[in-house]
């Protein structure tokens, strides 16, 4: 709840968190709700980290992939910029994201 707080978006009944650790520091973190249909991406940190972005995005969607759920999108609270940098947009229009890029290499490179 404190980091949809922090974040200034409001919790529902679909709100989740994933939160990478150092220890006890939360290192990263991305707050999307799931249900049935798909995942929503409202929030991505850090965006000064591209790798560690990319992992905690990575999870996020695995998450929903996990649930055989493969519809994602991005919510206008998301960053834009730190989600087309690392090559998960799909379509900028319809704030879809490519979960299939789950499964190829990250952050660019291998491609």
């Amino acid at each position: 709840e404190e980091k949809y707080k922090a974040a200034g978006i409001e919790l529902n009944d679909k709100s989740n968190c994933l939160l990478v650790k150092d220890r006890e520091d939360v290192i990263a973190l991305c707050l999307f709700e799931l249900d049935s249909k798909g995942i929503t991406v409202l929030h991505l940190e850090p965006a000064d980290d591209i790798a560690l972005a990319d992992f905690t995005l990575r999870s996020s969607l695995h998450i929903a992939a996990e649930r055989c759920t493969m519809d994602a999108r991005f919510a206008d609270s998301a960053p834009f910029d730190t989600l087309q940098k690392l090559g998960f947009v799909l379509d900028k229009e319809n704030k879809t994201l490519d979960i299939d890029k789950l499964f190829k290499s990250c952050c660019g490179c291998g491609e």
